[in-house]
């Protein structure tokens, strides 16, 4: 028999995403963006293949075979990771702090867009958003204006920097920061949480009060309102868990199956 597996495209709230507002005349400059998909397309691994295989079962049943045996259906991808992952009860949070996890959208990482030049919020901001103006002399690195097709809510929102407006549109941990502290991240050292925090896999720019009210929620608690979009959501949380040692806990995983087993 020959298993096919749905591959899933790549990339909680623990801090305050608001943003400190410039005073901004000068006529932006275009950033063309990557085009970014619909907000229900499905999550892609980095290295995954792009055609999504078809299951075949390996021999035909006929007349003259009546005890074959029914095909076993598919695994996901997500699935056989979640498999994986330990399984554990949820750790104290004593000791948690941000700051723990490295300063808010530094720079001084090494995973995808790591010491470009660019904070992490701004990189974010432009994978995520289109139609994008920047803030001259920035060095193309600071969005000054976009829209996000909000893949929690299905909505879209028009992103303006500001006090008052930056917050409209906010950056997820998909796995939050408590979470993962909670889970496994109180052992890692001090690079490889800066790493998780600003990590793509783990970063989406989403509707701001949705995000606040995500919180450090894991699967078994919160999951995003647009339906279309949590089998995605819920890969992408296991994707991140598993490259960083991160475990669940039986309701989390019990959540996750649920999910992932509609998909």
């Amino acid at each position: 028999m020959v298993v096919a597996f749905v591959a899933l495209a790549p990339g909680g709230r623990d801090e305050s995403d608001a943003v400190t507002a410039e005073g901004l005349t000068s006529v932006p400059r275009s950033w063309t963006p990557t085009p970014t998909g619909p907000v229900t397309s499905t999550w892609r691994p980095s290295g995954s293949p792009s055609a999504t295989p078809t299951w075949r079962p390996s021999a035909t049943p006929t007349a003259a075979t009546p005890s074959a045996a029914a095909p076993e259906p598919a695994v996901s991808p997500a699935l056989a990771t979640l498999a994986t992952l330990p399984v554990k009860g949820r750790a104290p949070k004593t000791g948690y702090d941000r700051e723990l996890f490295g300063s808010a959208w530094t720079d001084d990482v090494t995973v995808q867009f790591g010491r470009n030049g660019c904070d992490t919020r701004n990189d974010i901001l432009k994978r995520d958003l289109i139609d994008l103006s920047l803030v001259p002399a920035t060095r193309d690195c600071t969005v000054r204006t976009g829209t996000l097709n909000d893949p929690y809510t299905g909505r879209t929102i028009f992103f303006q920097r500001g006090a008052d407006t930056s917050a409209a549109v906010q950056i997820d941990h998909i796995v939050a920061l408590s979470d993962a502290w909670q889970k496994g991240a109180q052992q890692l050292d001090e690079q490889t949480r800066r790493n998780l925090a600003n990590d793509p896999r783990n970063l989406q720019a989403v509707d701001g009060p949705t995000n606040q009210g995500k919180g450090d929620s894991d699967a078994a608690s919160w999951l995003p309102p647009n339906r279309a979009y949590r089998c995605t959501y819920v890969s992408r949380q296991i994707e991140v868990k598993a490259a960083y040692g991160l475990w669940v806990t039986p309701e989390e995983r019990d959540a996750m199956t649920r999910v992932l087993s509609e998909c």
